[in-house]
């Protein structure tokens, strides 16, 4: 079943788009104070697909997710209240509380780490405006650690540019299975 080549060839076309960039911009501050998707998932694409701009892609991912970390820390200071129910409806309560528990223990290194962790981004954007960390090292460290990890996959794309596009198109199918099959073994050995 070629689910996942017909997937691939729609993203790679969409990384193409004229308008990309926007629509980059928009998912990377989204992602970082309200939405649950990853700006990676565009910008790995997008720098697959053009290897030459992709440090043009890392830092507009990286300033869009900063002013949308700072929106989270806004939400977090200032609407709390308002949010907390879907945190608890959407299963973010018991990694806002860890996220917390991190900021207690770590402070502002929590935000460098952040930039990797899987927990989403603006888990931590939020918890950082609920706690009151102080704003200015809020926001390098945000431009640090994001900064870090999207110049990171934007890198890496670079590297393999064509070449690594061709390798892709050839094997998507078998590793996109291969992944379903270990997310499905995951949940069941997790869940006993």
């Amino acid at each position: 079943m070629r689910l996942f080549s017909r997937l691939f060839e729609y993203v790679m076309g969409w990384a193409r788009h004229r308008h990309a960039g926007y629509y980059l911009a928009g998912l990377s501050f989204a992602e970082s104070s309200f939405f649950p998707v990853p700006p990676d998932v565009m910008l790995a694409p997008m720098s697959l697909a053009n290897p030459r701009r992709a440090w043009f892609y890392a830092a507009v991912t990286t300033l869009a997710s900063v002013l949308g970390g700072i929106a989270g820390y806004l939400i977090g200071m200032l609407a709390f209240e308002l949010i907390e129910p879907y945190l608890h409806s959407f299963g973010y309560w018991d990694k806002y509380l860890l996220t917390r528990q991190w900021f207690t223990e770590w402070g502002l290194w929590v935000i460098f780490i952040a930039g990797f962790s899987p927990i989403p981004y603006k888990v931590f954007t939020i918890s950082a405006g609920v706690i009151g960390m102080v704003f200015l090292p809020f926001v390098m460290a945000s431009f640090v650690g994001r900064g870090a990890r999207f110049f990171l996959v934007a890198g890496l794309m670079r590297m393999g540019g064509e070449k690594m596009e061709g390798v892709l198109k050839k094997y998507i199918d078998r590793l996109g299975w291969l992944m379903v099959a270990v997310v499905v073994l995951g949940y069941f050995l997790l869940s006993e």
